[in-house]
């Protein structure tokens, strides 16, 4: 529609221009009369609405295809089954945006005048576009057409000012409640996941289930490869997406930069209508399912990711990572941990202010004392230097890429281990205290 209205009104545009071109004198300076901050304020507004909001038309696979809508509205509205009350949605990980939701609604809510076992609840967010990463798309009534998805939905959470689940957005906040696999899982018909992975069904739903909160395997839809050698999950913790400007590589497993990853996983893994290319995603031995499926070149015509990604990019770069509350950590002993952050030469990798390593951040899986497992999985086989900016806001669920270390203080152990550190036990608590001021 706006590209016909552009056409329309060409003309027009054309001749206001020339006219101000004859009667100013003013040089060609390439700039629109904006200063840079200006235009750089426009552009992350706009990248901020499209990672709240944009589905990059990924709605005809999670509804065309997989038909997850029907499953979420239930039979009484034209679904299947059950259908999903707010209390199932709220209990696999799905936030509610609280400034969505208009003042009758809150007031019913708070005097408990809403029945939140009600599938009709969820579908009245859904109008609302309360739930955060979600998009409704309806057809009369409460009657769902289809549903996309957003960056928002594992890249966002709520700060649950209101109720638990239900708050104001936290936009770059790693969503560790969600259950990502339950949510897909709920769809009736995974014939396409099933056909692309060459397995049945069932298998599918078994992966699935195995993730588990705050975990996803974006890696599954490329290798195949859903277990690891000790039987557990392959799927990795969601990342946060803040604080990552001057950061390089920003996966797990050192994939590439935010723009890159914001474009595989709009086109490859919300299925959205992009463009994608990446050469070494032919490689059959290492990538046989995205080999097979020609993901070294996506091309969609049209592409609804790529003229995004600037204004997105910009966003990203803009979400700094939150500073730690008062109160949630120990000052004095964080004072003296970073004193041990220096001497045990943990900047030498986690250098300040990003706490990554400027330049190339990525290690082999042996320098870290780790397993090879997920770094196998990446071209570059290494584990990158995380970020520790904002490190307080995502211990839940474990560090390191697979949540594998419940608590700082073990990564704290495993490195005195692993660099023959010899930390005294107050050392290691206020090294402790001082990851968690970041």
């Amino acid at each position: 529609m706006k590209r016909s209205w552009t056409r329309a009104i060409g003309a027009t545009l054309l001749g206001f221009s020339l006219a101000i071109a004859s009667g100013l004198a003013a040089a060609d300076d390439g700039h629109d009369g904006r200063d840079r901050g200006e235009r750089d304020n426009d552009e992350r507004f706009e990248g901020k609405q499209i990672f709240r909001f944009d589905t990059f038309g990924d709605e005809d696979f999670w509804g065309g295809t997989l038909k997850l809508h029907t499953a979420i509205e239930g039979s009484r509205f034209g679904g299947v089954g059950a259908g999903v009350s707010p209390k199932a949605a709220l209990a696999v990980g799905l936030k509610v945006d609280v400034d969505a939701l208009p003042r009758s609604l809150l007031m019913a809510l708070r005097a408990g005048n809403v029945n939140l076992d009600d599938p009709a609840v969820t579908l009245t967010l859904l109008k609302l576009n309360a739930i955060v990463g979600v998009t409704g798309h309806f057809q009369s009534g409460l009657t769902l057409k289809s549903i996309g998805i957003q960056c928002a939905l594992c890249h966002s959470t709520v700060d649950n000012s209101f109720a638990p689940g239900i708050g104001h957005r936290l936009d770059g906040w790693a969503n560790r409640d969600l259950n990502v696999g339950a949510v897909i899982g709920l769809a009736p018909d995974l014939s396409a996941v099933a056909g692309l992975l060459n397995v049945d069904q069932p298998t599918v739903r078994t992966v699935l289930a195995s993730w588990g909160p705050g975990k996803f395997d974006a890696e599954l839809f490329l290798d195949g490869r859903a277990f690891r050698p000790d039987g557990k999950s392959a799927a990795t913790l969601i990342p946060p997406a803040f604080g990552l400007a001057g950061v390089n590589l920003h996966t797990w497993t050192g994939w590439g930069s935010i723009p890159y990853w914001n474009a595989f996983v709009a086109t490859l893994e919300m299925h959205g209508k992009g463009s994608f290319s990446d050469s070494r995603l032919s490689d059959v031995s290492q990538f046989p399912v995205a080999a097979r499926a020609g993901f070294d070149n996506v091309r969609s015509d049209p592409d609804l990711v790529s003229s995004k990604l600037p204004a997105l990019h910009q966003y990203q770069l803009a979400l700094a990572a939150p500073p730690a509350p008062g109160g949630s950590f120990n000052a004095g002993a964080a004072a003296r941990g970073s004193k041990v952050f220096e001497t045990a030469k943990c900047n030498s990798c986690h250098v300040p202010p990003t706490f990554t390593e400027p330049g190339w951040n990525l290690h082999t899986p042996d320098e870290l004392g780790i397993d090879d497992f997920q770094a196998s999985r990446a071209p570059a086989h290494g584990y990158r230097t995380a970020p520790l900016r904002g490190l307080w806001t995502h211990q839940k669920g474990g560090f390191y890429h697979d949540g594998r270390y419940a608590t700082l203080l073990d990564v704290v152990n495993h490195y005195d281990m692993q660099f023959q550190l010899h930390l005294s036990a107050q050392e290691k608590s206020d090294l402790v205290e001082y990851l968690k001021s970041l």
